[in-house]
């Protein structure tokens, strides 16, 4: 029986690999599966772990007050290494970009142990955007020794920088098998959530979330500024955005865009109640990357608060525009959504490039014939 380490620590790695435990556990998989946790983002974590009803074996419990990338990526490689080593694992399995992925992916490195990468091979180009997200992924591919690419051009991209192609799988993105189960799972409960009680959902609702390091500062001034604006001009939409925890975020966006009538400022949303509030949403601005491939699975068209995005698929669709932070092209654009009915229609109905909900199914196959080559 080969021994699985799968390390996450954020929502979104939550979110993406909890799909996958769950199908490793599978009694009939033949695998020994330790999860291993750092919790770098230790309020958002919890909710999916519960979610997915998943009990990490190992919880690090890094999260501190103010932590800097210094601080994660020194305690994540000093407290898991001593892990892997102790557990004795035959691979170890990370996902995306972030600092945790890295780090853990390094310290797998350091013991000489097999690295499988989800989500591999996206890219911007500019390794400051996002950042450090851009670096992350890239050390990863580095370091891994096989990639589960969700695309054919995150495939193209691994193999222009070397990766043999034998060791690249295109599987689709996993967050769209956790999308669509949790919607199913909210569909056959009929749920209403108490943290959306506010929220008129007789009203056009666009949602909004923010939380990348390169928006800090005037990027997140702009954007509630182009927020107040869309909602002065359209009384007949209600603005929803949930606030991210970060003081850089929530600074910005309490003192500029408390107190207006159709903009409701909510806490972080669970997984579960947020994918109710996508599914019930008329269009979505962001810059988060999950949502990029989550919404054109729910018809939703989204704009994309950054200038460079690595998910570049939905945007040949149609699903996803790029419009930065600047305050007019982020006024214009979701203008257009309200009041052009046929540019609404073209960026809904545009067909979903990251999966089909069997990403998981894919990654188990390959990882089953790997197990049976020993």
């Amino acid at each position: 029986m080969r021994k699985l380490m799968i390390v996450f620590g954020t929502r979104p790695e939550a979110i993406k690999l909890c799909p996958l435990v769950i199908a490793l556990k599978d009694p009939s998989r033949a695998f020994e599966v330790i999860t291993c946790v750092t919790a770098q983002h230790r309020e958002m974590l919890d909710p999916v772990l519960s979610l997915f009803g998943l009990t990490p074996d190992y919880d690090l419990n890094l999260m501190k007050p103010d932590q800097t990338l210094f601080h994660i990526t020194a305690n994540v490689l000093l407290e898991i290494g001593k892990i892997m080593k102790e557990e004795k694992v035959d691979m170890v399995i990370v996902q995306g970009d972030t600092t945790t992925t890295f780090s853990a992916s390094l310290a797998a490195f350091y013991n000489k142990i097999p690295i499988g990468h989800v989500e591999a091979g996206l890219r911007t180009g500019d390794k400051y955007a996002p950042y450090p997200e851009e670096i992350n992924r890239r050390l990863t591919t580095v370091l891994a020794d096989i990639h589960f690419a969700p695309t054919p051009r995150n495939q193209q991209n691994l193999l222009a920088e070397g990766v043999p192609e034998e060791r690249i799988i295109i599987t689709g993105n996993t967050v769209i098998d956790a999308l669509l189960w949790v919607r199913g799972k909210i569909e056959r409960e009929n749920k209403d959530f108490d943290a959306l009680q506010g929220v008129d959902f007789r009203k056009n609702v666009i949602l909004v979330t923010g939380h990348r390091r390169e928006n800090f500062g005037q990027g997140f001034i702009d954007l509630c500024q182009a927020l107040k604006e869309i909602a002065q001009n359209n009384m007949e939409v209600e603005i929803v955005y949930p606030v991210h925890l970060n003081p850089n975020v929530r600074g910005p966006v309490r003192s500029l865009l408390s107190g207006i009538e159709n903009i409701k400022l909510l806490d972080p949303l669970d997984y579960e109640p947020f994918v109710y509030l996508m599914n019930k949403s008329y269009f979505i601005i962001t810059d988060s990357g999950g949502i990029q491939e989550e919404a054109p699975s729910l018809g939703k068209p989204v704009l994309v608060t950054r200038n460079v995005t690595e998910r570049p698929e939905a945007l040949e669709t149609g699903s996803v525009k790029l419009v930065g932070t600047e305050k007019a092209q982020l006024v214009f654009e979701s203008q257009r959504l309200i009041s052009d009915k046929d540019f609404y229609k073209k960026m809904s109905i545009a067909q979903n490039p990251y999966g089909d909900g069997r990403a998981c199914e894919r990654i188990v196959h390959w990882l089953l014939e790997w197990a049976c080559m020993f």
